[in-house]
């Protein structure tokens, strides 16, 4: 059994749901010590975060390769064709909870460090991991917590790779360059309650609501940005009654959110929202969620580096994307670091059984090594 698979199989054996990291930095770590590197835990609240290092940043560039110990829960166990927490082989694939998203990544950079710093001990630069247990979670104590300490200590971070799965038919074959910003509001309209018979002496905030609703859901916010779509605005609950059919509700709520691409920041938008609420006289309180703004890498040394590397792997040239949801590079990119996104084939992440393919999971080492000699050795 391979070095990569065995490690796998290991931390998905251990039932990390978010947020708790069940042992798995503590796995990690002791294999990252003994191949010479720095392991620093960094426990925020009740999240585990490991920073390990190896070489010098005064003498070249840091290198981090991002990644999360934590997994979604499995859902009904007994949906599963076998224990999400007992690692299976079927034909070529391994199941378990965490497969794709993400211990196959985090067990592929440990063994490709492992490896770098073996062949390189002398490197110049700083290649590091950094590792949470609050990805799939509240996103709070994990990389967020983690860089507002990196910044606070003037930490030099400029290349961040991270392992989340981003293929889509076949390793290799996509490259996230850049991820947009998401923004979440939470709008309560005040109104009058009262009988449905007498609106006169009531004030409905279905009523009034509806047409802000609609022109915010209707604004074209702008026509993208590079690689980036145009930015969405989708509403995903709207609450008020009281569950009688002869009553005006006093109170309304409402949630949506924003995807949005470098053209904006959060101020700005929650600026313009809150203006064209406003213009609706509407009597509201809102308030906001930022998940974190848009960020992009432009050409230069990582992008070109992981298109050479990435289309050895798949055969062609990636389709290079900004979609997608969020990831913890998000929280990297302020620090002025350029990030990508290179990982396994996305289809089976958060849903029962998933799985990794084994052929994949073997080349992800190989693939991480490349990229992390093309940047600190050349």
């Amino acid at each position: 059994m391979s070095d990569v698979l065995q490690l796998t199989r290991d931390l998905i054996a251990r039932p990390s749901v978010t947020p708790d990291d069940a042992g798995c930095q503590a796995l990690i770590a002791e294999r990252l010590r003994a191949a010479g590197f720095a392991c620093e835990h960094l426990r925020i609240g009740e999240v585990d975060n490991l920073w390990a290092t190896h070489g010098d940043a005064s003498n070249g560039p840091t290198l981090v390769l991002l990644g999360h110990t934590d997994v979604v829960p499995t859902g009904p166990r007994e949906a599963w064709t076998s224990d999400p927490f007992t690692p299976e082989i079927r034909d070529g694939i391994l199941y378990g909870r965490g497969a794709a998203d993400m211990k196959g990544s985090v067990a592929a950079f440990v063994v490709a460090a492992e490896r770098f710093v073996a062949a390189h001990p002398g490197h110049a630069g700083r290649l590091a991991l950094l590792l949470t247990s609050d990805e799939e979670g509240d996103a709070i104590d994990g990389v967020r917590a983690v860089a507002e300490r990196f910044r606070q200590r003037g930490e030099q971070l400029d290349w961040c790779i991270t392992g989340e799965p981003s293929s889509t038919a076949r390793l290799g074959d996509l490259l996230r360059v850049g991820r947009r910003g998401s923004l979440t509001a939470t709008l309560t309209v005040r109104g009058v309650q009262g009988h449905v018979a007498y609106p006169d002496k009531a004030r409905n905030p279905i009523h009034q609501v509806l047409p802000a609703l609609a022109e915010l859901s209707a604004r074209q916010w702008d026509e993208g940005y590079e690689s980036f779509p145009p930015t969405s605005l989708q509403i995903s609950n709207i609450n008020a009654g009281t569950g009688a059919s002869n009553v005006i509700p006093g109170d309304l709520g409402t949630v949506f959110n924003l995807r949005y691409n470098p053209h904006w920041n959060a101020d700005r938008l929650i600026a313009e929202c809150e203006a064209m609420l406003g213009a609706h006289g509407l009597d509201f309180t809102i308030d906001w969620h930022r998940s974190g703004e848009p960020f992009h890498t432009p050409e230069g040394p990582l992008r070109s580096a992981a298109r050479e590397v990435l289309a050895r792997f798949a055969g062609r040239a990636p389709e290079e994307s900004t979609g997608g949801g969020t990831s913890d590079a998000r929280f990297i990119a302020p620090l002025g670091a350029q990030c990508i996104e290179v990982g396994p084939v996305n289809a089976s992440i958060h849903q029962v059984d998933e799985n990794v393919s084994i052929a994949d999971l073997e080349a992800l080492p190989d693939l991480y090594l490349a990229l992390v000699e093309r940047l600190l050795v050349g």
